[in-house]
């Protein structure tokens, strides 16, 4: 994704290219809506939900945009390393998280430019439904071994279908679910779907809290 020439996947579709996202942040500083609508909100309210700790040692956002999810997620890690395509995006994620000394936002391709390192937490916020099957299985594939022992993925994406792009949200969280992470929270309404995946089963909450120690037997009365 970092040309206008992609690999070809998708279904005969290729991945955005990084001119569609300058575009986009040539006629708005904020395109989507991230930091106005109450969708956004609650979307980012139900995302922090999701996941299953309090706090992560280390984190990283690829696709941040301006960084409206990144400012929630800086409370809750000890590092957030956060990288966008656009660099007017860059501009303006960093001057909303300045003063967070432990996030760093850097201009990068998630496929091209996908850090080295393990981290306790990916996030994966509407970024994945851009990309082509090649390069989308590049980055799924990337996934286990980007995570620590205990690392997890939190995956949100728009389930409507947008014309330009090569793929639903649905058909993103389903390649997800088909990756050797083990799922572990899951969440959907009509707009859109929440995974969160870890690179190995610790349990639920109540059982990592000792508040259970047997499977739940959900079903039973």
């Amino acid at each position: 994704m970092t040309d206008d020439s992609s690999t070809t996947g998708g279904g005969g579709r290729q991945s955005l290219p990084d001119s569609y996202f300058h575009d986009m942040y040539r006629s708005s500083d904020d395109p989507w809506g991230f930091a106005t609508r109450w969708y956004e909100r609650r979307k980012y309210a139900l995302t922090l939900a999701a996941l299953s700790s309090p706090r992560y040692g280390s984190a990283f956002e690829p696709g941040c945009s301006i960084g409206v999810l990144s400012a929630e997620l800086a409370t809750r890690t000890d590092h957030l390393l956060c990288t966008d395509v656009s660099p007017r995006a860059v501009e303006l994620a960093r001057r909303r998280l300045d003063g967070h000394d432990s996030v760093d936002v850097r201009v990068g391709d998630i496929v091209s430019d996908w850090p080295s390192g393990r981290f306790d937490l990916i996030v994966l916020s509407e970024v994945l439904y851009y990309l082509d099957d090649a390069d989308l299985d590049a980055v799924i594939a990337r996934l286990p071994d980007s995570l620590t022992p205990t690392g997890e993925v939190l995956a949100v994406h728009w389930r409507w279908r947008v014309e330009e792009y090569p793929r639903t949200g649905d058909e993103v969280h389903d390649a997800l679910r088909s990756s050797p992470l083990h799922p572990s929270a899951s969440y959907s309404d009509t707009d859109f779907c929440i995974d969160v995946m870890s690179s190995s089963s610790t349990g639920s909450v109540a059982q990592r809290e000792g508040l259970v120690s047997a499977e739940p037997a959900h079903g039973t009365a």
